[in-house]
């Protein structure tokens, strides 16, 4: 399939560039994208919450009182969890959220969202630029050319730019990211695609391999 290409000015180039279907004209499969996302929402959890039991409770080593005699019910510790300010039992420990998925099945996410992206216009072929000086307003002025100063919008570059980068990081709802490691969640909660020329050569090496 074919795709128009854009300046920065937001005008068209007069070209148009061949884009696989694999990647752009698929059939969406949501069971994936939903597998995807649900993924990457596991393994960022800290999964760090934790209480102590009663062996990491600090102190309760002496016996508070002796076994017989007293009258009242036996203890040999001040941190037993029927006590205040004793151990707790079965309470949270640090654990490790895994939730790994097939790489097909990672490919087929990433696919499914850039098909259903162009499938509703929310996807923009730009020829590759930078920002001579890193300056903030010259990257808000391309966003404005495109209609997009209150979209959510993600840019894909075929390589790290520095001054991109920097001109980017200070702009609401705007992320930058290589074509190479954009997320399945990453494109999925951009309301518009702006892919860099250079760029779609990238995602068709890691998608179609």
């Amino acid at each position: 399939m074919e795709l128009e290409v854009y300046t920065k000015q937001g005008t068209t180039a007069g070209r148009t560039i061949n884009v696989a279907d694999a990647i752009f004209a698929a059939e969406p499969n949501e069971h994936a994208v939903y597998l995807a996302v649900r993924a990457q929402q596991t393994r960022s959890r800290q999964g760090t919450r934790a209480t102590k039991n009663r062996a990491l409770v600090s102190g309760g080593g002496k016996k508070p009182w002796r076994q017989k005699g007293r009258g009242t019910a036996r203890a040999g510790t001040t941190r037993s969890p029927i006590w205040r300010g004793g151990g707790t039992v079965f309470g949270p420990q640090p654990v490790q959220f895994k939730y790994q998925l097939p790489k097909k099945v990672k490919r087929l996410a990433r696919v499914s969202v850039l098909s259903a992206k162009a499938k509703d216009n929310q996807v923009r072929i730009v020829e590759d630029f930078t920002c001579e000086q890193a300056k903030t307003k010259e990257m808000y002025n391309v966003l404005l050319n495109f209609g997009l100063g209150k979209n959510k919008t993600l840019v894909l570059v075929p390589e790290h730019d520095e001054k991109l980068y920097t001109a980017c990081r200070n702009i609401k709802n705007l992320n930058v990211t290589k074509a190479t490691d954009a997320s399945t969640l990453d494109l999925m909660s951009c309301h518009a695609l702006l892919i860099m020329e250079g760029a779609v050569e990238k995602l068709e090496s890691v998608l179609l391999s």
